[in-house]
């Protein structure tokens, strides 16, 4: 208990953008499940939020602090307010992203007037943006159908760590460390 209290204080290091309806009983809780094992620090909002948090306070500061976002795309992602939201917050930020396509091509993620939530133009804007951005990133495809659940959560571990190394080095680069010798 006092290691998940411990664990629950530090800063995140990957945030897990998923449709909840669709995902978190799979790839999202394994991918996190994953990570955790790894003592990669994530965020996934049923595994880190409690009853009394602020659902925009508590994701968007876990999106600020985080150094990664795995977002995962899936038919009914774009139904989502808080998907899109976040996953604009993550664009806005310039942030790494490493999309997770599942059960859905890049090109079927669209906003617009057939999704089931009310948005303003701006909105509709913002996250048209967002989704462009993330469609033409390299990501991960997977079909639940074909694809085996281990083998996905597995490669999206390494190109997390992968990614988390690459961060750590250019933060080392741009700031060395000056030794002073007496």
């Amino acid at each position: 208990m006092i290691n998940k209290v411990i664990r629950s204080q530090l800063p995140c290091e990957v945030f897990i953008n998923h449709r909840g309806n669709d995902t978190k009983r799979t790839i999202a809780s394994l991918l996190y499940d994953h990570l955790t094992r790894l003592r990669i620090n994530s965020f996934l909002d049923n595994k880190n939020m409690k009853p009394g948090d602020k659902l925009f306070e508590k994701i968007d500061s876990a999106i600020d602090e985080c150094k990664i976002g795995v977002a995962v795309f899936s038919p009914r992602y774009c139904d989502s307010y808080f998907c899109l939201h976040e996953l604009a917050l993550f664009v806005e930020s310039k942030k790494k992203l490493i999309p997770i396509f599942c059960d859905v091509k890049p090109s079927e993620l669209r906003v617009g007037k057939s999704n089931n939530i009310q948005l303003g133009p701006k909105e509709i804007e913002r996250f048209n943006l967002a989704l462009d951005e993330a469609k033409h990133t390299v990501g991960l495809d997977f079909d639940s159908n074909k694809g085996n659940w281990s083998d996905v959560v597995t490669k999206a571990a390494d190109v997390v760590i992968e990614s988390l190394i690459e961060i750590e080095e250019a933060q080392i680069i741009r700031n060395p460390i000056k030794l002073i010798i007496p």
